[in-house]
């Protein structure tokens, strides 16, 4: 980027701390402007961004403004908010008054992404493993490659790698709508579901949504297994788990255990070789595909690829394993939609089914679920109830509202209700600091909890850990 364009510029973030915000802001220090953000809540990425260099604010008032107008006084100043930033923020109010420039998270994104061979990771379900796969490959294969994505990658232990690279990896989001505004050189369409309910009406808004980063894309890459993709999209670039006939990119499942993943790779219909994946799970398996297709649509050498599979990682919060506290072991999952929920708790049964082999004594599945957003358990209600059944015992918690307004006084209970007619096991508990109080009455040696959802759920080791010292 033009030097003198960067010294000009300062952005400050209303709303820096979330986790697709601060990857955007970090990229920017990287790049060498200055950034400021607000956010109410510390946590890991507003540290990071502390430490090299930004101006963060613990509160969001108009005098941050005030201050910051102040100080960048001879710079273009930009302001960024999501979409999760409501029109009440007094932050946003004060810029409208002041008329000072407001930009939203995904035209920045897009700036970004110009500089580069850029790689959109889209979909419904699945974007940050997806954009996690394909980065390692991309970095150990090429050691010319950036990313920014809603997840930390392990091999950078960030959501933001950005350098002055050939290729970035950049997950990009539906789900208000913004995905339009991104051109990319190779579009990844991993799947299409209806979600986001506060913002689209129906599947069919969802899908023309994707219609036009289809559009915007170069190469577009589709998923041929989800029919929404198969139906609506033709790109004789896809892949298939299911099936090598009439696909470019394939991998057929041979085996799939708690351990690995082993299956064959095909390209066009000819066997390739047979690959061992360290990652378990049929819908993961679908994200190393599409990683894997993606890396061999820029040119990457199948050999080098192949080589560095073994080093693949899935991201923080994607079936992430906690520990084990009082003999039971404690898994994190991002599942915040029912389709989500069913792929982890199937992902569950399968460890659970390796660790009986190994041992005689019996674990249970436990689902521990945050719902997220008034509007999706309202549209949801009935599919939260059939997937969560599934589990052995299933403990529902109080909705994280991200900031919706609860219009329809909608609470858990509707759903805990629903999964009483199915599974008898089933109660509402207030809050994880609850669970935490009564956890040894709620769980038992050997017990496998699946902790669900997309809210501050993920606290809850920390949570645990903190009174393990108690006695009960």
């Amino acid at each position: 980027m033009d030097k003198e364009l960067i010294l000009k510029n300062h952005f400050h973030f209303i709303g820096v701390g979330g986790i697709g915000m601060s990857a955007i802001a970090m990229g920017l220090m990287k790049k060498g402007y200055s950034v400021s953000g607000s956010d109410l809540v510390q946590n890991n990425e507003t540290k990071k961004l502390e430490k090299l260099g930004a101006i963060i604010f613990n509160s969001q008032i108009g005098e941050n403004i005030k201050f910051i107008t102040s100080k960048f006084n001879n710079k273009l100043i930009n302001f960024v908010v999501s979409t999760a930033i409501k029109p009440e923020n007094e932050e946003l109010i004060y810029c409208r008054k002041k008329n000072l420039p407001v930009k939203h998270r995904s035209e920045i994104l897009a700036l970004l992404m110009h500089s580069y061979t850029s790689l959109a990771v889209a979909g419904s379900h699945g974007k940050t493993s997806t954009s996690t796969f394909l980065s390692t490959l991309l970095e150990l294969c090429t050691h010319n490659s950036s990313s920014i994505t809603g997840g930390i990658i392990p091999i950078y232990n960030s959501n933001c790698h950005l350098e002055d690279t050939k290729f970035l990896v950049a997950e990009v989001d539906e789900s208000d709508g913004t995905i339009n505004r991104y051109k990319s050189d190779i579009g990844i369409i991993n799947n299409i579901d209806f979600d986001h309910c506060d913002h689209f009406s129906d599947l069919e808004e969802v899908i023309s949504s994707f219609k036009d980063f289809a559009t915007n894309s170069k190469k577009l890459l589709i998923n041929f297994d989800c029919k929404n993709t198969r139906n609506n999209f033709y790109s004789k670039n896809n892949w298939s788990n299911t099936s090598a006939r009439n696909v470019a990119y394939s991998i057929i499942p041979d085996e799939i255990n708690a351990r690995h993943t082993i299956g064959k790779y095909y390209e066009n219909g000819h066997f390739i070789c047979s690959l061992e994946i360290p990652i378990p799970g049929l819908h993961n398996l679908s994200n190393i595909t599409a990683a894997i297709a993606a890396s061999r649509m820029i040119g990457l050498d199948f050999l080098e690829i192949k080589k560095n599979i073994k080093y693949l990682k899935l991201p923080k919060k994607r079936f992430e394993y906690r520990g084990q506290i009082y003999e039971r072991h404690l898994y994190d999952d991002y599942a915040h939609h029912p389709n989500e929920i069913k792929e982890t708790i199937k992902l569950g049964r399968l460890f659970i089914k390796q660790k009986r082999e190994n041992a005689s004594q019996k674990s249970r599945l436990i689902a521990i679920f945050q719902p997220h957003r008034y509007s999706r358990v309202k549209q949801f209600t009935k599919e939260f109830a059939e997937e969560l059944s599934k589990a052995d015992v299933v403990y529902v918690t109080n909705i994280y509202g991200a900031g919706e307004v609860n219009e329809d006084k909608i609470n858990s209970k509707i759903i805990t209700d629903l999964i009483y007619k199915q599974n008898k096991n089933v109660c509402y508990i207030n809050d994880y600091h609850e669970i935490t109080n009564n956890f040894l009455e709620l769980t038992q040696k050997g017990d496998f909890i699946l902790n669900m959802g997309a809210g501050d759920c993920h606290n809850f080791w920390s949570i645990l850990n903190a009174k393990k010292q108690l006695k009960y």
